[in-house]
């Protein structure tokens, strides 16, 4: 079934110069631990151990962080400081982690094409790390998606409802409901402007794909700002097939933003430092 989660983490985290300029976005902590680490968390809660990670330049402490560094652990043996390893060294040990690079920005159907030879010929899931997903009442919103990937056997992506004046900075979605939370997709569009969005039912960055989406997705013209979009490759597959929207349960945060960071590390902070 579903192993393999694979990551696109080659962007430049623009938005967060200076800090970014040598530093992966991905690295950049939530508290005291890396947004990606909280994603490969969630893969792994999800059944999805085989980690696929697509870099870029200057992204070499992604995979420093998921080895060990006997240098640090051999000085902080034995102390108290030890125990702040405990989660990395669950996820080294419970994951296998495969790297291949991006070596051009052409969006994010570019990015998820890159990892084919990583990902093969199965379904998988796919984490953008800057959405850092959280719920607190159950199971993550990949183990929620590999569920439902399990009952239906489609391409799967998480929606949310977002206001009308933010629609321009999601892809979009419309369709059939078919439950309360699930939605058959019928048309999907890429960064609308308000007045030409099917709905408010913004895509986030989780989704479970089918491999035939790879295929898709080498036939897909550039689209929105000159790049390779995934929701053009989707809105084939919704026409050729079938491709679901699911409205997880939990909180996410756009870590990507300033403001999203900030709020995502207040609210984790609250959570795990204050009684």
């Amino acid at each position: 079934m579903l192993k393999k989660c694979l990551f696109p983490a080659a962007g430049y985290g623009t938005r967060f110069l200076p800090a970014t300029k040598s530093m992966p976005k991905e690295m950049m902590p939530i508290v005291s631990k890396p947004l990606i680490e909280y994603g490969v968390e969630e893969a792994l809660e999800g059944g999805m151990a085989d980690i696929c990670i697509v870099t870029g330049r200057g992204k070499r402490s992604l995979e420093d962080h998921f080895d060990s560094n006997f240098e640090l652990e051999h000085q902080i043996a034995g102390t108290s400081k030890e125990e702040l390893l405990t989660d990395i060294r669950t996820l080294i040990d419970s994951c296998t982690f495969s790297y291949t690079r991006q070596r051009e920005m052409k969006g994010l159907g570019h990015a998820i094409l890159s990892g084919k030879t990583l990902v093969g010929d199965q379904p998988f899931g796919v984490v953008l790390a800057d959405d850092l997903c959280i719920n607190e009442d159950g199971t993550g919103v990949l183990a929620q998606m590999a569920a439902l990937y399990k009952q239906f056997r489609c391409s799967i992506v998480a929606v949310m409802e977002v206001p009308e004046d933010e629609v321009h900075k999601y892809g979009v979605i419309a369709g059939q409901n078919i439950s309360d939370d699930i939605i058959r997709v019928e048309n999907m569009v890429e960064k609308p402007t308000a007045d030409k969005a099917p709905s408010n039912l913004a895509i986030i960055g989780r989704y479970i794909l089918t491999p035939d989406i790879f295929e898709l997705i080498e036939k897909t013209e550039p689209g929105k700002g000159g790049e390779i979009q995934i929701t053009d490759a989707l809105m084939k597959q919704a026409q050729q097939g079938c491709v679901l929207a699911y409205k997880f349960k939990g909180k996410r945060f756009d870590c990507g933003s300033i403001e999203g960071f900030i709020e995502a590390t207040n609210y984790c902070y609250e959570k795990n430092h204050t009684s």
